[in-house]
């Protein structure tokens, strides 16, 4: 039996065929509750369609004997759509009341959570379809999860197909009750709970007889009291740095700004490095004339005033909106991996344009979408699960929270070489570096420049400024292979020097003798940084200091940041595990051959080049 559709035209129902702005809705639901139906009753009553569509679909379902479903409308709408149009598999979209509304039917919980880890789809809001006939299905309550997992606070839930069970309002309200208890716990307050009917087009455009004791809008309704989120261009700046670039005397500084404005004089701060500096030009690819300022969904190229070292990976922002830096970030992670998360097993995080080595260092819950209960094992996560966990990185990131700026505050993580899960952050954990790294923020907001930059320094010496800090229990080797080290690199004409901490401890920490080893490290490490800003290599030992060794790491590269630093445990032996060094030497015998190691990895990281031509030999007396 063929039936034919009472469908509203386009002129029944007065709109605004002007854009005047556009919102991003997903719709979820299981997959026979109706989604396919509803978008097809909501393009075809919109006069979204394009001409003479229905009728073809109905011709179509007539010869083949089929009985004409709105869903078929919505298959033939996503393909006519998307020829031509490398757009989402499932997106779509109609207007309406002078707004354009941006469809993304979500196939799975799956792939609605990849494309919105992924930033391949960002909703704004969202229908959520439930069978009125089948009730709240355990899929129907992780749908639920996921939308407040990713921060998707605007939701109207439609309980579709009510003819199937004679609009029933007892029916209805119970489905309503139990829905909205859920939705509760989740801090997701739906704004409309709707009786429909997709099929018979109840309360789809406008509210139907059916459901007298039902006085709210309709679906169509329920969309225009949706608020838009601000624009990306009205928030503040987010460059995150996709790569450098070197043309003739220029270093250009490349990527897409994901928030936010600039223009040429504006100044920029680059995190996590605290480096500062002015836009001098702004670059774009074939656009006459020259751009003088760009916002939010713009790739563009810019040039600074002043040499500084910025690397890819690092966020351009205005002084007085700087993103989080820690080594620790809370986060909601969906985990899509073949083998287990597990505590303590080395990934790579990649968040925006920056990948840094990472380990959870703490899982704090696994949900379970269906009543919320937290799974008892804490040491593991199983694939398709959702964990509340924390992660603890190799190196600072600069990083957002989710809920502020979404792609800065979402990551993925990587397995070997597979994307295994994808998050979002809900919190900065403070680490033991967090004092360190707010002086040191200060202290580079308001450091003194002269005229010689680091750039005027490196040419002139041949090398970039770094740190080379030996460690290790072989004090003896230590200092015998640091002071081979200068000798060989000061011989090639470098800027190198030694220094001792001990020589420190005599004289600038006399004061504090050994009461107070944290501020020991401290003053170490500013001494390192005024070092490192005239352009020399600085060599040192922990031979003088009594903390643990990753703390003394930690601290210097916080307090030098950017300036690497490069650290070499000498072992006597190398029995046991070994720490998480650049090189590792055990029992040296040969320091000849150990020092050619380490001006080797200097030159291979890029710090060295080859030894300056055209030195003057000076003759020093007193």
């Amino acid at each position: 039996m063929t039936v034919t559709p009472t469908i509203a035209k386009p002129h029944d129902t007065p709109q605004d065929h002007s854009i005047r702005e556009r919102m991003n809705i997903v719709i979820v639901g299981h997959v026979d509750h109706g989604k396919s139906t509803l978008l097809g009753r909501l393009y075809a009553d919109t006069g979204t369609l394009p001409t003479g569509k229905i009728e073809k679909i109905q011709a179509i379902c007539q010869q083949q004997g089929k009985e004409f479903e709105y869903a078929f409308l919505f298959d033939a709408f996503l393909e006519e759509q998307q020829q031509g149009i490398t757009i989402d598999t499932a997106r779509t979209f109609f207007s309406w009341g002078g707004r354009q509304y941006i469809i993304i039917d979500a196939p799975g919980h799956k792939e609605f959570l990849k494309n919105m880890v992924s930033g391949a789809a960002r909703a704004e809001a969202a229908l959520l379809i439930i069978d009125a006939l089948e009730g709240v299905r355990d899929q129907s309550k992780r749908h639920g999860l996921l939308l407040s997992m990713l921060g998707v606070k605007q939701v109207t839930v439609v309980v579709n197909k009510m003819d199937l069970v004679n609009y029933r309002e007892d029916t209805f309200q119970a489905i309503e009750k139990e829905y909205r208890e859920f939705l509760t716990q989740l801090n997701v307050i739906p704004q409309y709970v709707i009786p429909a009917s997709a099929k018979q087009g109840v309360n789809i455009i406008k509210p139907s007889p059916e459901t007298p004791w039902y006085s709210g809008p309709s679906v169509l309704d329920s969309l225009a009291h949706f608020h838009l989120e601000s624009t990306h261009a009205e928030q503040t700046l987010r460059l995150p740095i996709q790569d450098v670039y070197k043309f003739d005397a220029r270093r250009i500084l490349v990527g897409r700004i994901t928030a936010g404005k600039l223009k040429i004089g504006d100044r920029l701060v680059f995190s996590p490095s605290n480096k500062s500096a002015n836009i001098q030009t702004i670059e774009a690819f074939n656009l006459d004339p020259t751009p003088t300022q760009a916002e939010a969904g713009q790739s563009i190229g810019i040039t600074l005033d002043e040499q500084i070292f910025v690397e890819r990976g690092q966020i351009a922002t205005h002084e007085d909106a700087r993103p989080l830096v820690s080594t620790r970030i809370r986060a909601n992670l969906f985990w899509l991996g073949g083998r287990p998360l597990e505590t303590r097993r080395p990934y790579v995080l990649r968040l925006a344009t920056r990948e840094v080595p990472c380990e959870v260092a703490t899982i704090h819950r696994i949900v379970d979408a269906t009543n919320l209960d937290d799974r008892h094992t804490q040491t593991t996560v199983k694939r398709n699960e959702v964990a509340d966990i924390t992660l603890r990185t190799k190196s600072p990131i600069a990083f957002d929270l989710y809920a502020q700026f979404e792609t800065t505050g979402r990551f993925v993580l990587v397995d070997e070489y597979d994307v295994a899960g994808g998050g979002i952050i809900t919190e900065l954990v403070q680490d033991d570096q967090e004092d360190f790294r707010t002086e040191a923020r200060e202290r580079d907001s308001a450091w003194v420049k002269g005229d010689v930059g680091a750039e005027d320094r490196a040419q002139r010496y041949g090398h970039r400024a770094a740190v080379v800090l030996l460690t290790g229990s072989d004090a003896t080797a230590k200092g015998f292979l640091a002071r081979k080290l200068e000798t060989v690199l000061v011989a090639e004409g470098r800027h190198a020097y030694l220094l001792a901490p001990e020589n420190l401890q005599r004289g600038l920490d006399a004061d504090l003798v050994d009461t107070k080893p944290d501020e020991i490290i401290r003053r170490f490490g500013e001494v390192v940084r005024l070092l490192t800003d005239t352009g020399s290599l600085v060599i040192s030992t922990t031979n003088a200091f009594q903390e643990p060794t990753k703390l003394i790491v930690q601290t210097l590269q916080t307090l030098v940041n950017p300036i690497p630093v490069i650290t070499i445990h000498m072992a006597k032996d190398l029995l046991g595990p070994q720490p998480d060094t650049d090189l590792i030497f055990a029992g040296p015998e040969n320091f000849d051959d150990c020092t050619h190691q380490i001006i080797s990895l200097l030159k291979a990281r890029g710090l060295l080049a080859d030894p300056p031509s055209g030195r003057a030999d000076f003759q020093y007396s007193i």
